[in-house]
């Protein structure tokens, strides 16, 4: 019997800090998406709700919900709570990390492209293992303001994410290759300024790295027309592949893709102005989450080193 109370005496303490009416108010507000319904449901008064959410926020490092149109949608860090306090009361102690204790199991949502995602996931998937093997990694597609909204915990994209609320570390550079299949008839004709019947792909990037890229392409090849543009990295090597078309690619993309596509570069110093920068972004606010603060500066660390 003593032995059981000894076990039990940190669940006990754990508890004594936290008033567990407001986790059904959690549940409420998550489930019915809003304030005003969660009050319906639980036949209190919309203010009492908001003051409840109130207290939540000032346990968690994280906002939990941000405001859409008439409701409320759940951050990443809520999403993370939802999974576990559903499932009942050993589920909550393991979820709720007030004490920043290590031990405790935690999801880190990481967004990527699907092209950062391939070349970026498996080696910070490694560091954050390192920093606590039993935190689990979610990778999801990058969104609009996404970050500040507090739907990922880090974003790893070559676009900019501004914000006041948002930092940014830039893990590598990279520069654009020009790339065929490896048996194409005519490369060595490919770039050749009088070679107007070639056509090429071009990989659609986002915003003014667009800009940037298609300025460069039609200065070195100019009046050559787009057969095939894509967001897909796959779908372009494919094309690639199986077409005479030649196509534009960072090339660390390149070196991925170069052995099961059987593709090669054609140039690559006339490119090599062209930088491709990665970085990884996060809220700000990260900092009071000493777990993923830790991560933040594993993954710094991780490509210091390179």
């Amino acid at each position: 019997m003593e032995r059981d109370e000894k076990n039990h005496y940190p669940t006990f303490k754990a508890l004594r800090g936290i008033d567990l009416n407001l986790l059904t108010v959690f549940e409420a507000v998550y489930i019915h998406k809003g304030i005003v319904n969660a009050a319906k449901v639980l036949n209190l008064t919309p203010s009492a709700i908001s003051q409840s959410i109130q207290k939540l926020r000032a346990t968690f490092p994280d906002p939990l919900f941000i405001r859409k149109g008439q409701g409320v949608t759940p951050t990443a860090y809520a999403a993370h709570l939802h999974e576990y306090i559903s499932q009942g009361l050993e589920s909550i102690l393991c979820a709720l990390d007030v004490n920043n204790n290590y031990d405790k199991e935690r999801i880190i949502t990481v967004a990527s492209a699907p092209s950062s995602g391939a070349l970026l996931m498996p080696r910070i998937y490694s560091v954050i293992q390192k920093v606590n093997p039993k935190l689990s990694v979610r990778n999801v597609p990058i969104a609009e303001n996404q970050l500040s909204q507090f739907q990922a915990d880090i974003a790893l994209d070559t676009r900019p994410h501004h914000g006041p609320g948002i930092s940014s570390y830039k893990l590598y550079d990279d520069h654009l290759v020009a790339v065929c299949r490896h048996d194409h008839p005519n490369a060595e004709l490919i770039l050749s300024a009088n070679n107007h019947e070639m056509n090429y792909t071009f990989l659609i990037m986002q915003d003014d790295l667009v800009v940037d890229t298609r300025q460069l392409i039609n200065e070195i090849l100019p009046n050559r027309q787009v057969r095939f543009s894509s967001y897909n990295f796959l779908a372009i090597a494919s094309m690639l592949s199986n077409s005479d078309l030649i196509g534009f690619m960072p090339y660390k993309i390149f070196e991925m893709f170069s052995g099961p596509f059987q593709l090669k570069t054609v140039e690559r110093e006339k490119f090599s102005t062209v930088s491709l920068a990665t970085t990884m972004h996060f809220n700000k606010l990260s900092t009071r989450d000493p777990i993923l603060q830790e991560v933040i500066e594993a993954i710094i660390h991780e490509f210091e080193e390179v």
